[in-house]
């Protein structure tokens, strides 16, 4: 494998154009096809535009359906989740060979083994078309995650499946889903396997003043020396939300948490830049105060995360519930901490 230490990534900020309103499981379908054939021509436009150099794309979270509003887990599942060796898979590889890329998003994916319910699962392609990495997210408010299914999880996938990383042509990849960004421990987690370039396909709210994803963002990169790659949408569509609330601030920040570019609202490829491991590389193996990684005790910490549980797991093992379950698991860990004194 020949490897490429210098090149463009680009988070590409597109619509996403909503499903709920859709009953006819054919429409659902073709919606999904009518989706990824424009990103086929963005990415091909985008790419003629910015260079040949192009070798990583970004697409935003749930780019192909959005997501439930309303609807059951297990009608979701059957709605808008898309299958593993799926029609959508194959077409958003044919981009992938076609471009010679590496293609990037994240969707909701059925699983044989947990029927009735979905994950949101972050993916990369490689530029043959194949799926190379498959992250499933680990926290979510309202939609089932590996942690609800824990000791039945790991005795399927084994704990090497929790914390993916890729080793490509560019660089060591990995996959943060949306608001975990927010959740340190998950890139950290990545970053412990060797990641480089930290993909995040989110749908979050932009503004011109600093988000706490934005923070987030910068702080994930600097703490962990690693690019960011953050792919926001440009509105959604189809859904009685307002279009443009989730619109805007697409980036790419480099490991020393500086944002080396960023979109504004809309439709955009403004969000590219390049992305020089060789770089990242020196600056991880240079001695002194800033290589945080090098810096990291982690036994000072083992002790406390071993002996301290806050959101249970395994609360998904006894059936398929409603979303209310997951409020109610929040108010009982909640209730919990307080009694414990530690909220």
């Amino acid at each position: 494998m020949d490897q490429i230490e210098s090149y463009r990534a680009l988070a590409l900020q597109v619509t996403c154009h909503a499903v709920n309103t859709l009953s006819d499981p054919v429409a659902v379908r073709e919606r999904m096809r009518a989706t990824i054939e424009r990103l086929h021509a963005q990415i091909r436009a985008s790419i003629s535009f910015i260079g040949s150099d192009v070798r990583l794309v970004v697409l935003p979270e749930y780019f192909l359906t959005g997501f439930p509003l309303g609807e059951s887990i297990a009608v979701w599942s059957e709605k808008a989740a898309i299958d593993p060796d799926g029609p959508e898979y194959a077409a958003l590889g044919q981009i992938a060979r076609d471009q010679q890329i590496f293609l990037s998003g994240n969707c909701y994916e059925r699983d044989p083994h947990f029927p009735g319910l979905y994950f949101q699962v972050s993916f990369v392609i490689d530029p043959t078309g194949q799926v190379v990495l498959r992250y499933r997210r680990l926290n979510s408010m309202f939609a089932p995650t590996p942690h609800d299914l824990w000791e039945r999880f790991l005795e399927i996938y084994g704990p090497e499946s929790v914390f993916p990383v890729a080793s490509t042509a560019i660089g060591r990849l990995a996959c943060i889903a949306s608001e975990e960004i927010l959740f340190p421990e998950v890139a950290r987690c990545l970053v412990m396997r060797g990641a480089e370039v930290l993909i995040h396909s989110s749908s979050e709210v932009s503004s011109p003043e600093l988000t706490q994803k934005n923070i987030a963002k910068m702080a994930r990169a600097l703490e962990n020396l690693a690019y960011l790659v953050s792919a926001n949408s440009a509105g959604i569509e189809g859904i009685a939300i307002p279009f443009a609330s989730v619109d805007g601030g697409s980036k790419i920040v480099d490991y020393t948490g500086r944002v080396l570019v960023e979109a504004g609202q809309g439709e955009s490829m403004a969000a590219y830049a390049e992305i020089d491991l060789a770089a990242l590389r020196r600056y991880r193996r240079r001695p002194g105060m800033n290589n945080l990684l090098s810096r990291q005790r982690f036994e000072l910490y083992a002790s406390s995360y071993a002996s301290t549980s806050f959101y249970p797991p395994n609360t998904l093992l006894s059936g398929n519930p409603e979303r209310r379950h997951f409020l109610r698991m929040q108010q009982e860990t909640i209730d919990r901490l307080a009694q414990m004194g530690v909220i």
